[in-house]
């Protein structure tokens, strides 16, 4: 079957990212600092040729101790450079499949992509499961039930806010601003970034080609869904970067690893509200080119849909 090859890489990304990946980061981010101080207490008060022994216990050598204590964020890095390499493998199959072969629209496209590339195989298995057309015209079908209609909205929202909160992480970090600084960057860019481009751009040409429409439509769902988002990745990231500095460099690995980290769990948190803006009509669900929402109307019929609504609560 077409989704035997992304299964496999999810057993064995579950395997090793959840179960190794999410308790190291946890347990031994402080470590990197306590590595320096003892090499430079090594340096110090040891010849580099002779080898580390114990005061109390002459002739035992103390360097398979230090070795000891350098193996955790030796591992912490080895199961990040496993988790990016099945990453770059479940982005390179989703890049191909929704390209070539699945008629959900462009900016689902892209959505699913960017999510894949900041949850790995994860962001893989819920494109299999929720969006990959099973065979020739079932899309719409297939994407039916409202668990996958709410996927697909938050999938759009957490795109681009995950987007423009990683970019904007990653820029104030450089600078070295301040954690509070950091924070309420990240949460401005992110919602432009979600508001202005991947909601109100790409929902213009049904609004009749208004952009100023779309980010009127746009705003109050994207503010509710970007909020949740917030309020999974933020606590996240502050954590595990306080405990580790090398994770707030944008150059260093763990940096990445919080970030998918910290995606997921926004992405967890943001699956509700998102399933209550789909119910209520304040959100589109997983679409094709053929049609939009729920598999059972066209693009022209969602546009007749949101401009009723908007004339409804204006009149109320």
């Amino acid at each position: 079957m077409r989704f035997k090859p992304v299964l496999w890489i999810v057993t064995f990304a579950l395997t090793l990212g959840l179960v190794l990946l999410t308790p190291q980061l946890g347990i031994s981010q402080n470590l990197p600092n306590t590595q320096e101080s003892d090499r430079n207490s090594i340096a110090q008060n040891s010849p580099s040729s002779q080898p580390v022994t114990n005061s109390k216990m002459p002739g035992m050598n103390m360097s398979g101790a230090n070795e000891a204590t350098l193996k955790s964020p030796a591992l912490i890095d080895f199961v990040l450079i496993v988790w990016f390499s099945l990453t770059a493998l479940s982005v390179v199959y989703v890049a191909w499949d929704a390209f070539t072969s699945n008629p959900e629209l462009t900016v689902m496209k892209w959505g699913w992509l960017l999510v894949t590339l900041y949850t790995g195989a994860i962001g893989a298995a819920l494109y299999v499961l929720s969006c990959q057309e099973p065979e020739p015209m079932q899309h719409e079908e297939f994407v039916k039930p409202l668990w996958k209609q709410t996927l697909g909205s938050t999938i759009h929202c957490l795109a681009g806010d995950a987007t423009g909160i990683i970019v904007a992480a990653a820029i104030t970090m450089t600078l070295g601003l301040p954690m509070w600084l950091d924070v309420i960057s990240e949460y401005v860019f992110g919602f432009a970034f979600g508001l202005f481009v991947f909601q109100s751009l790409f929902m213009r040409d049904m609004l009749g080609g208004s952009y100023l429409k779309a980010v009127r439509r746009s705003f109050i769902p994207e503010w509710l869904s970007m909020n949740a988002v917030m309020a999974g990745m933020i606590p996240v990231m502050v954590i595990l970067m306080s405990r580790d500095m090398t994770a707030m460099e944008a150059t260093s690995i763990r940096f990445w690893g919080v970030m998918s980290l910290a995606t997921l769990v926004g992405f967890v948190v943001a699956f509700p509200v998102n399933m209550w803006l789909v119910a209520v009509g304040l959100k589109h669900g997983m679409g094709t080119v053929r049609v939009l929402g729920r598999g059972g109307h066209s693009l022209a019929a969602e546009t007749e849909r949101i401009a009723a609504t908007k004339e409804r609560s204006t009149c109320t």
